[in-house]
């Protein structure tokens, strides 16, 4: 059960940011309202929602999954893998200090938050672009002393794994195609996204209720079969941006 979130609102100069994706330049305004409707959703699911300010000189840093993976009973402060993005930590700590003990990654890690879904007391750790097996290390011995387990999963397209992998309650996973092969996931009961619409896999369960992004129908019909409610958020700017739904708060 969440009872917090953490966000980070997106500054005029998000366009400055990160992004492999061909989908054009984000609109601020357009982008700060979407943002707008992603707090009041988490509002509405019962989270108290922490609403920082945009962070001067890091157009990313509205993407604060990246900056720390939160459990129920320690935080870890990431070195995310885009060196330009290193100083959001830094701005991200004190305010996660107030709720939990603080752990650090240390170089030569790299971790981004993107790659670590906590699925029960289990992590799955994506070995990605962002993140190395040093970090992934790191966090797993840091998540070992507090009494969970992980384990590391490759991260075969997309920027994160949760790009790619979404936790939809039980034992579920909604994945993109490819990931429901892997080795690594076996254990668990997978939903594959649609072919046609990968980005439908980064979700958000929220104290029984999952949000998706919307437009992928396809895949919409399929979680609606499983019974849980389904919100859909228009994102598309975050996604020029290479961002998704995850992406946009820490939830603890």
């Amino acid at each position: 059960m969440f009872t917090r979130a953490i966000t980070r609102r997106p500054g005029e100069n998000l366009a400055a940011g990160l992004t492999g994706s061909r989908l054009g330049p984000p609109s601020y305004g357009t982008a700060k309202e979407q943002h707008d409707r992603y707090v009041e959703t988490l509002v509405s699911l019962g989270l108290d929602v922490i609403v920082l300010e945009p962070l001067p000189g890091h157009p990313d840093a509205y993407f604060v999954e990246d900056t720390a993976v939160v459990a129920p009973d320690v935080a870890v402060i990431t070195i995310p893998g885009a060196e330009s993005r290193r100083g959001e930590t830094e701005a991200i700590e004190p305010v996660l200090a107030e709720y939990r003990r603080i752990e650090r990654i240390r170089p030569p890690g790299l971790l981004d938050g993107g790659d670590v879904l906590m699925v029960g007391t289990h992590f799955l750790v994506g070995i990605s672009g962002r993140t190395n097996a040093e970090g992934a290390a790191q966090l797993g011995a840091v998540l070992e002393e507090h009494g969970y387990t992980w384990t590391t999963v490759p991260v075969l397209r997309g920027l994160h794994l949760k790009s790619n992998v979404g936790f939809i309650g039980s034992d579920v996973l909604l994945v993109s195609e490819g990931y429901a092969r892997l080795d690594a996931l076996k254990r668990y009961e997978k939903i594959v996204a649609d072919n046609a619409e990968p980005y439908a896999a980064n979700t958000l369960l929220i104290n029984d209720r999952l949000i998706m992004p919307a437009g992928f129908p396809k895949t919409r019909r399929m979680l609606e079969a499983t019974g849980l409610e389904i919100i859909e958020l228009d994102i598309s700017e975050m996604r020029k941006m290479d961002g998704g739904l995850s992406c946009m708060s820490l939830r603890f």
